[in-house]
């Protein structure tokens, strides 16, 4: 067995309530801002109204994990599922979660909750949302309810799901719910989501029975250096945090959470010294979820070096945004999300072969090896995703998942992919 990776790694995968669950109006839950999205918004009609049909599911789901061999499951709860209604709690919506985590322990896989994945409750938004103060004491409320719920069998908690891109898809750029557009919604939604965050974050450390290890998932990336020189890899970090989507999602975001230093963006958005007191909140990890590199003309990319999405394929980001990150914050990382979108097809002889996906998981992983190797602190790795499942605004199309979905039967298949990742874990990352 290798010696490189800790035998605790958490090898694993992710989901998140509104992209597999279904139910969506099952057991009092009321509909979240992404259940009523509005004609034309999602791809092809789509909704997220039965998506994997996970509430049903989740044991079948669990025998699946069990089979793949991850020591790890990433989820999000559903706040909509929780609490109906402003001052209610759903009894069964929580159920559903007690159940789903004790079924995780029993499996021996470890939980990791996302307390906060994008699905905001519709009666939240109709309070204001992420653009209204009343929002913070509403999420330290909820925080709380699923704390109290869960924290006998969770060390692993995540308040919040990469807020660049429900702040800045949702609020400025209206491609995603509740889709507003307004750019100068900005500061104002980010200062409110860093608040929400460092409320949430505090009750967690407060409330958990189990000595809790709390971070953050934030969307990252990297410029990768032109060579390995001293000069370029300066060049490359410098512009991971300094310049275009390196600023707002990197810095922006992460120096006020992550350092409790205020940041200011292209001259016009600020953050503010004064409420770094409250933001900063010394976290345990970062999550990143990594992707593609940042600076790469799409244009001239083969096929074969984009996902069916038409993100650039190139494992070395892994290895640099992690890097980058230690390097800046010092704290341990997690990689909370990294997977591929993919034309996945059942074949004639009933399985699905995704030789592309193996090939990106080898190039991926690889770059975490090599942080590893190099001593840096790197707790675990969830691919996204555990299965194909309604990604947002782009609906079913792009299949990410290790286990296929056929959406009429829901039937699930364990791709080739799934099965490269369970040798991965079994050899604790020795075959790469």
């Amino acid at each position: 067995m290798s010696e490189l990776f800790d035998k605790d790694f958490l090898w694993g995968a992710a989901t998140a309530s509104a992209q597999v669950e279904g139910g969506w109006n099952e057991n009092s839950r009321t509909p979240s801002i992404w259940d009523n999205a509005p004609k034309g918004r999602i791809k092809n009609g789509d909704n997220c109204h039965i998506a994997c049909d996970h509430f049903h599911r989740y044991k079948e789901d669990i025998a699946l994990m069990k089979e793949l061999g991850l020591k790890s499951y990433r989820f999000s709860v559903s706040w909509s599922r929780v609490q109906p209604k402003k001052g209610e709690v759903s009894k069964e919506g929580l159920g559903f979660y007690i159940d789903l985590v004790k079924e995780l322990k029993s499996a021996g896989i470890e939980p990791i909750v996302t307390i906060y994945h994008w699905d905001l409750p519709l009666w939240v938004h109709d309070e204001g949302g992420w653009l209204s103060e009343k929002i913070i004491p509403l999420f330290e409320q909820y925080t709380k309810i699923v704390v109290d719920a869960l924290s006998d069998d969770v060390t692993y908690w995540i308040p919040m799901n990469e807020p660049q891109c429900f702040i800045m898809l949702g609020y400025a750029y209206a491609v995603h719910a509740p889709f507003k557009f307004g750019l100068s919604n900005i500061p104002k939604a980010t200062r409110i989501c860093m608040l929400a965050h460092a409320a949430s974050v505090k009750t967690i450390r407060k409330y958990a029975k189990t000595p809790p290890k709390v971070g953050i998932a934030m969307a990252a990336g990297a410029n990768i250096p032109k060579t390995e020189s001293l000069a370029d890899i300066e060049k490359a970090r410098k512009k991971s945090f300094n310049s275009g989507i390196g600023l707002m999602n990197n810095r922006w975001w992460s120096d006020p959470i992550l350092l409790g230093e205020p940041v200011t963006a292209f001259g016009v958005f600020k953050t503010h010294r004064e409420d770094m007191k409250e933001i900063y909140q010394k976290l345990d990890f970062v999550g990143l979820n990594v992707y593609q590199p940042y600076g790469v003309s799409k244009r001239k990319l083969d096929d074969s070096q984009k996902t069916s999405m038409g993100w650039a394929i190139d494992g070395r980001v892994l290895y640099w945004t992690i890097r980058f990150y230690y390097d800046r914050y010092g704290i341990p990382i997690m990689i909370t999300e990294n997977g591929m979108a993919n034309n996945d097809s059942v074949s004639s002889d009933g399985k699905v072969h995704d030789e592309k996906r193996i090939g990106f998981m080898k190039d991926y992983l690889g770059s975490i090896k090599r942080a590893v190797s190099e001593n840096i602190p790197v707790l675990g790795y969830q691919y996204w995703s555990l299965m194909d499942n309604f990604e947002w605004a782009e609906g079913y199309a792009p299949r990410f998942g290790i286990t296929y979905i056929d959406y009429t039967t829901q039937k699930r298949i364990i791709k080739d992919s799934g099965y490269y990742y369970k040798k991965v874990i079994e050899t604790n990352g020795e075959i790469l």
